[in-house]
């Protein structure tokens, strides 16, 4: 089960899409500065299917977040921040590239066997390329599912000098595994095999954490912590935290899982394990994030870097209800309609904070409409760098700083290749969505306005055609073909022959 797959096959096939159909997207670098001590480090924390209730500041009455609260209370907060997709690895592409997914090479969770997901191509820019040339020491730790070890889209190959945790986000489901990847090399975690559970890997990959910030305190640093939790399994230690949870409630009706999904010998690789108190259990991992926010706040003043980081923390998409997850109950989604594999803002609308102290206004917030392919125009921008050819991403640096002229938008787009397939746009205040793009011969049609209906509740595209045919124009010319991960109905049947 543990071998490595044979990924020359893929490699190849991964160069020629990038190659063939995204040669228009591929962006150079200039490099305009030397790298000096000054430049600001940067940290993004990526929470792993985090809704936008679920945080103190934004309303969430069960569980606290005072180090992510005072994230908010200390820097800024973005209310219009959109993730790169409503899943893992799309999503992940999105922000590595700063292309949407109508551009970004990597599409949908297409697993590779027995371990991985379809690599992303090396002839591919990324963030953390450009944070390299601009003279950064560059690391990841959580989850990956870009490319297993030796394929093109492993961490090194995209740009990671450092990588520890789940190299595959299908092991990642499992929170008590037998090993985690450090780089190219097979950890494995004595205390657990499949059947006993002993190190929590969430706790180990923070440890790691700590310590590259700790051995780059010299150095400017880009610190990507792509956070596996609150993803199923709902799994936490049995803790101070999972005690003060249980009590809060006494009453809670157990998961119970099907067969193989529970740890000993029949395990599953993907399933999540029966869970007697789901509700206390996802609080005390959200509140488990809040405590990594807090070490790494402490590990920043600690080593006197506090003045001269930036932090980004947001989420990967909308709440999920898997593993007996109970989004419903936290009103994890907030005032939004949909969860995760939604195209709906509950399913992609994430709460976004940015903290720079001393430059970013305390307690600030904004409307500006981002997305996760801003970062990376973003983080050049901060680092010194400049994306000398058009990618989708637009920074958004002037909006953090308080100065200059903010770049906006003209459209935002998402598509999404499950559920018989999806594509979004929001222009302005107004949100198209489309569904089930291949599955039937007549797609159902939506239109909202997010200014008087944020919970997209009323379906105005009867009301206004022309608008309607305007963002579907939009969703069709932001949509370009990818062999590997076909889209238009048209597209799949060419696959297929």
């Amino acid at each position: 089960m543990n071998n490595k797959p044979n990924y020359r096959i893929f490699n190849l096939l991964g160069s020629l899409l990038f190659s063939v159909f995204l040669i228009s997207c591929q962006s150079e670098v200039k490099q305009e500065e030397q790298a000096s001590p000054e430049k600001p480090n940067i940290i993004f924390i990526l929470a792993d299917d985090l809704g936008y209730g679920d945080l103190g500041f934004l309303g969430q009455e069960y569980i606290e977040t005072p180090n992510i609260d005072r994230l908010a209370k200390e820097g800024m907060f973005f209310s219009d921040f959109y993730s790169g997709s409503t899943v893992c690895a799309p999503s992940r592409s999105s922000f590595l590239t700063g292309m949407h997914t109508g551009h970004t090479p990597i599409r949908g969770n297409s697993e590779v066997q027995p371990e991985g997901q379809f690599p992303m191509p090396d002839s591919v820019l990324t963030v953390a390329k450009v944070m390299k040339q601009a003279g950064y020491v560059t690391g990841a730790f959580g989850k990956w599912g870009l490319g297993f070890i030796g394929s093109t889209g492993e961490p090194a190959s995209q740009g990671f000098e450092e990588f520890y945790g789940y190299n595959c986000q299908r092991y990642a489901h499992r929170y008590y595994p037998a090993y985690l990847w450090h780089n190219d090399e097979k950890i494995d975690l004595p205390g657990n095999d499949w059947t006993t559970k002993g190190d929590y890997a969430p706790d180990l990959i923070q440890e790691k954490t700590l310590e590259f910030i700790d051995e780059n305190k010299e150095n400017p640093f880009f610190l990507f912590m792509p956070i596996v939790t609150p993803h199923a399994e709902l799994a936490a230690p049995d803790d101070e935290i999972m005690e003060k949870y249980r009590a809060m409630f006494p009453d809670e009706k157990p998961y119970v899982a099907g067969n193989g999904a529970d740890y000993g010998p029949d395990m599953r690789i993907p399933g999540y394990q029966s869970q007697p108190y789901p509700h206390a259990t996802f609080a005390a991992m959200v509140e488990r994030i809040d405590r990594y926010v807090g070490e790494v706040l402490q590990k920043l003043e600690s080593n006197g870097l506090s003045e001269n980081t930036v932090i980004i923390f947001t989420s990967d998409n909308g709440a999920h209800r898997e593993g007996g997850a109970d989004p419903e109950f936290f009103d994890s989604n907030g005032k939004f309609r949909g969860f995760k594999r939604d195209l709906y803002e509950g399913g992609v609308r994430a709460p976004m904070i940015a903290w720079w102290p001393n430059k970013i206004k305390a307690g600030s917030t904004t409307d500006h409409v981002s997305a996760f392919w801003d970062l990376l125009p973003t983080f050049a921008a901060i680092g010194g760098e400049k994306i000398t050819k058009s990618i989708d991403g637009i920074s958004f640096l002037p909006t953090l700083l308080g100065e200059g002229n903010q770049q906006k938008h003209e459209f935002l787009y998402w598509e999404f290749h499950e559920q018989g397939g999806k594509q979004a746009v929001r222009q302005g205040n107004w949100k198209g969505v489309k569904l089930q793009v291949f599955g039937s011969d007549e797609p159902t049609l939506e239109l909202y306005d997010l200014s008087k209906d944020p919970g997209e509740t009323q379906n105005l595209a009867s009301e206004n055609p022309e608008k309607m045919e305007e963002l579907k124009a939009l969703m069709e010319q932001s949509h370009t073909q990818n062999p590997i991960f076909s889209f238009y109905k048209e597209e799949k049947e060419s696959a297929t022959k």
